[in-house]
C-alpha cells in the first residue's frame, strides 16, 4: 500500500481491510455494525486521491445515515490536508441550491464529495444528476448499507445498478449483507461488477442456492423459497472482493460502541414542534388541539412531537408523520442478532411492537414495560435468552426494564427515544454489558436534529462527565453521541 498518513489511528481490522481492499476496483466490506467501515471507505478514498486514481466520490446512504458522512465521518476521518469540496443533495430549486449543484459538476483540483440519500435515486431528478456527476469524473460509487438495493424490483435498486458503469471503482458497505436471505446478495454483488457471483440473472442465482417448490393461490402459481443450498460455495465465491468483520474478532474494539442515526422533522411534525415551541398551542386538525400550560409540559409534548405523536387537549395520543419508526426498522434490517430497543413512552411501544411484528410476525418480538403482566415478563425474559427462540426483538422502557434483568442475548441496544435521567440510562445499557456477555456491545441512538432530542442528549452526556470527575475516573462520554 502507499505510504498514508492516517488522521485517526484505524484499529487492527481497519488497517486489514483497507491494506485487502485500497487498490481493487470492486470490493465489498461486510463489517458490522460498530467496526468502523466508514473509516475504511474514507481512508481508500483518500489514498485513491492521492494516487491519482480519482477525484470525486459518491455516496448514497438511507436517510439516518447520509447525513452523518457530511458532519460526522468525513470531517472526523478524512485527512486535513485533502483539500475537499462537499455537497449535500437536495432537489431543492433555489437559486443557492442550483448553483452548489452546478459548482461540484465543475473542474477542480479538490477532491469533490457528493452525498444522497438512497431514496434519491428512487426519482428521475436524483438518478440523473447523479450520473452527470460520475460522467463528470472519476468516481468511486459508494453504497452505504448496501441492503437497501438488495430487492432487484425496486426502482432505487434499478437506478443504482444502471448508473454504476459510470463509476471508475466501486463499493458496498453493509454489516448485514445477508438480512433475512443469502439472495439478498445478488443485487449488491451485481452493482459491484454483474461478472463477480459468475450468474447473468437472478433467477438463475437463485436456483442454484435456493429451495424451491412450486405453490399456487388465488388461481396462481409461483415459486416459494423452503430453504437454501451451496452455501459454501456461495462463501467461497465471495471471498476474493469482500472483506468480513464482527465485532467480537476485534480485540482492540472498546466494550461499547455508541453510534447516532439522526433523522429529520416531517412538515407536519415541524409545523407542530415551532408553533408548541412559540406560542405553546398547536391546531392539529379542526376538532384536535395540544396546548401546554407550563414548561414542564411543554418540555414533554415538544419530545413527543419529535418522536412522531403527541397528546391532545381532549385527551387523545395523535399520530404524526414521522421517520422515527421508519430509522428504527432500517437499524433492523442492518443488523444480526438480537436487539433491545428502549422507547420513552407506551405510545411509541406499541406501536414499535405491531410494526415489527407485521413486518418479522408477532414472535419475533416482545414488550417489557408497566403493561405487561409478570408472567408474560419471566416468559419473555426466558425467551429472549435462549439462542433457539424465535424471539429476536424486545421493546420497553428504561422505567420497568432498565433495572435488574439480564438480556445479555443481545449485543445491539437501540434508544428509540432518551429521558432526562442519566441513572435510567446507564442502567438500561448494563442489562446487556455485564457479565455473561460475550461480545462488544453497540448503542444506537436515534435523535430527531433541532429537537429536545439533542438537548436531552447533551445533558446526559455532561451529566455523566461530571459524575466521572467526582469520582475520580479517568473515562468520560467523549466518544458518546455529539
Amino acid at each position: 500500500m502507499l505510504h498514508y498518513k492516517y488522521k485517526t489511528d484505524p484499529y487492527e481490522h481497519q488497517e486489514d481491510a483497507l491494506n485487502k481492499s485500497w487498490d481493487k476496483t470492486e470490493y465489498a466490506l461486510f463489517m458490522e455494525m460498530g467496526c468502523g467501515k466508514s473509516k475504511v471507505l474514507l481512508d481508500n478514498i483518500a489514498i485513491l486521491f492521492a494516487k491519482g486514481d480519482i477525484n470525486a466520490a459518491l455516496i448514497v446512504a438511507p436517510k439516518g445515515v447520509y447525513d452523518n458522512w457530511i458532519e460526522g465521518e468525513i470531517p472526523i476521518h478524512l485527512p486535513d490536508y485533502v483539500e475537499r469540496r462537499i455537497y449535500r443533495w437536495s432537489p431543492a430549486e433555489t437559486q443557492k441550491n442550483k448553483k452548489k449543484r452546478e459548482d461540484i459538476l465543475r473542474f477542480s483540483h479538490d477532491l469533490d464529495f457528493v452525498v444522497m440519500n438512497i431514496e434519491a435515486l428512487s426519482t428521475k431528478k436524483g438518478t440523473d444528476f447523479a450520473v452527470k456527476f460520475l460522467l463528470n469524473k472519476r468516481a468511486l460509487f459508494a453504497v452505504d448499507e448496501s441492503t437497501t438495493i438488495k430487492s432487484p424490483s425496486a426502482a432505487r435498486t434499478k437506478n443504482t445498478l444502471r448508473i454504476a458503469k459510470y463509476a471508475t471503482h466501486k463499493r458496498i458497505l453493509t454489516g448485514s449483507p445477508v438480512t433475512r436471505s443469502p439472495l439478498d446478495l445478488y443485487t449488491q454483488c451485481e452493482f459491484l461488477d454483474p461478472a463477480l457471483l459468475g450468474y447473468s440473472s437472478y433467477y438463475s442465482f437463485r436456483a442454484r442456492y435456493a429451495e424451491m417448490v412450486d405453490r399456487s393461490a388465488g388461481g396462481r402459481t409461483f415459486k416459494q423459497v423452503i430453504g437454501y443450498k451451496n452455501l459454501e460455495e456461495l462463501n467461497e465465491i465471495l471471498q476474493p472482493f469482500s472483506y468480513r468483520v464482527l465485532k467480537k474478532d476485534c480485540l482492540d474494539l472498546p466494550d461499547k460502541i455508541y453510534i447516532t442515526r439522526k433523522i429529520e422533522m416531517t412538515p407536519q411534525q415541524k409545523k407542530a414542534y415551532d408553533e408548541i415551541k412559540r406560542y405553546a398551542i398547536t391546531e392539529l386538525s379542526n376538532s384536535e388541539r395540544v396546548s401546554v400550560t407550563s414548561v414542564i409540559t411543554q418540555l414533554l409534548r415538544l419530545h413527543q412531537i419529535s418522536c412522531g405523536f403527541t397528546h391532545s387537549d381532549l385527551d387523545k395520543d395523535i399520530e404524526l408523520k414521522s421517520h422515527r419508526l421508519e430509522e428504527l426498522m432500517n437499524i433492523l434490517e442492518e443488523t444480526e442478532g438480537k436487539v433491545i430497543i428502549w422507547a420513552n413512552y407506551r405510545f411509541d411501544i406499541k406501536r414499535i411492537l405491531k410494526t415489527i411484528a407485521d413486518k418479522y410476525g408477532p414472535e419475533s418480538v416482545g414488550a417489557y414495560y408497566g403493561d405487561t403482566s409478570d408472567e408474560e415478563r419471566r416468559r419473555i425474559l426466558h425467551d429472549f435468552q435462549d439462542k433457539e427462540s424465535k424471539l429476536q426483538y424486545i421493546v420497553g422502557n428504561t422505567q420497568t426494564g432498565g433495572y435488574g434483568i439480564n438480556l445479555t442475548a443481545a449485543h445491539t441496544v437501540v434508544y428509540y427515544s432518551n429521558n432526562f435521567d442519566l441513572e435510567k440510562r446507564l442502567q438500561s445499557e448494563d442489562r446487556a454489558h455485564r457479565i455473561g456477555q460475550s461480545n462488544k456491545v453497540t448503542y444506537i441512538d436515534i435523535i430527531c436534529k433541532g429537537t429536545v432530542d439533542e438537548k436531552i442528549v447533551r445533558s446526559l452526556k455532561a451529566k455523566q462527565n461530571i459524575a466521572s470527575k467526582v469520582l475520580g475516573e479517568e473515562k468520560t462520554w467523549q466518544d458518546w453521541i455529539v
